[in-house]
């Protein structure tokens, strides 16, 4: 019995299951087609999952082109996803996100403020969204593992409920919850402090 499950990648392109293993199958063989599909099809879900985690488009482009490599990596060396192509996808790129936060914060950055280069930046603007990305991403270090993922794969890679909860091997009511105590955690740290 063929399975006519649609796999979905969020650019909008679908891809039926049973596809998915044969191009998977055809992968394995490290077949440059199906290597290219792979790529085009996942490349840019990916991409906003990853730069929804780190809030650096060209660290987001450097560390999902990581994720592929891993793939290449993983199909020589024959430890390849067998049933999900996707999940494992979320699976590295997760993983990748977690060593490039270790490695940050062993190694402190010095980023070069995009302001430089724009011809006349309203200062205000600036530090108000500088402000706002700092506070969130430290808010967002204040939720669980479990949470920051969550909340990446819904609002970062715009993945329905029910994909979450596949991707993660959870019930659709269990992400709805964890969805809930993580926004509510965010609003309680972002909401403005009111001093009597």
């Amino acid at each position: 019995m063929i399975d006519y499950a649609v796999v979905t990648s969020f650019d909008g392109r679908t891809l039926p299951v049973q596809d998915e293993l044969t191009l998977l199958s055809r992968a394995r063989q490290l077949d440059p087609e199906a290597l290219a599909h792979i790529h085009d099809t996942y490349y840019t879900s990916i991409f906003r999952y990853v730069v929804f985690r780190v809030s650096d488009h060209a660290t987001a482009e450097d560390l999902t082109s990581e994720v592929f490599t891993r793939l290449l990596t993983a199909l020589r060396d024959k430890h390849a996803p067998q049933n999900t192509l996707r999940g494992w996808l979320y699976g590295v790129a997760a993983r990748v996100v977690s060593d490039h936060h270790r490695q940050t914060y062993r190694t402190p950055q010095v980023e070069l403020d995009e302001s430089l280069a724009s011809t006349n930046p309203d200062p205000a603007d600036i530090v108000e969204g500088k402000l706002t990305r700092e506070s969130v991403q430290r808010a967002m270090q204040d939720l669980t593992e479990e949470q920051r993922h969550v909340l990446s794969l819904r609002f970062g890679s715009d993945m329905p409920i029910q994909d979450v909860a596949r991707a993660l091997g959870k019930s659709e009511g269990a992400i709805k919850q964890l969805q809930a105590r993580a926004v509510a955690a965010l609003a309680r740290q972002l909401s403005p402090k009111v001093v009597d």
